[in-house]
């Protein structure tokens, strides 16, 4: 049986369960632009019923760069509860986020791909400028100025983020 992903149709909305990976290097983050969504965010997606986060973060990075990256180790997880522009629907979505090993493999990548609302490019967006760009998660613009060995758990509920303690 092939494994789904970990999004379920709900009675009022849709539960996704997420994975993002955090690729820095030289003071840049790797994120993507979909062709049809106005923000950046992480390469990721959707864990697959049955598989590890771990597993799936590693997965989704290898099918969007082609490069096979280690774990560093979790870094966040985040809550998020929005309705997606594209559909209208309702989402209640927890994702991951992790650190990944630097690769010099992926330095200058400018490498894309296809995804269901459009074509994706990654781009290298430097940490210290993030707060003049669209991104997703917004508290990315200040959290990843300050990576500490602790993992941090966000909360984001109409359009308001906060940190747990």
């Amino acid at each position: 049986m092939a494994e789904k992903d970990i999004s379920i149709k709900m009675e009022g909305g849709r539960f996704n369960y997420r994975v993002g990976a955090i690729i820095i290097d030289g003071g840049r983050i790797l994120m993507v632009k979909n062709s049809g969504m106005p923000f950046y965010y992480t390469v990721g997606g959707r864990v697959k019923f049955g598989a590890t986060a771990e597993d799936s973060v590693l997965r989704e990075v290898f099918e969007e760069t082609g490069v096979r990256l280690e774990i560093d180790r979790l870094i966040f997880v985040h809550e998020n509860f929005f309705t997606f522009d594209v559909s209208g629907e309702f989402f209640h979505e927890i994702s991951l986020f992790f650190l990944m090993k630097p690769n010099p493999q992926l330095k200058e990548s400018r490498g894309g791909h296809t995804e269901d609302y459009g074509e994706v490019e990654h781009r290298w967006l430097p940490i210290d400028e993030l707060s003049d760009e669209p991104i997703y998660p917004d508290f990315f613009k200040t959290e990843l100025k300050r990576i500490t060995g602790e993992i941090k758990h966000f909360v984001t509920k109409n359009g308001v983020t906060s940190r747990s303690k």
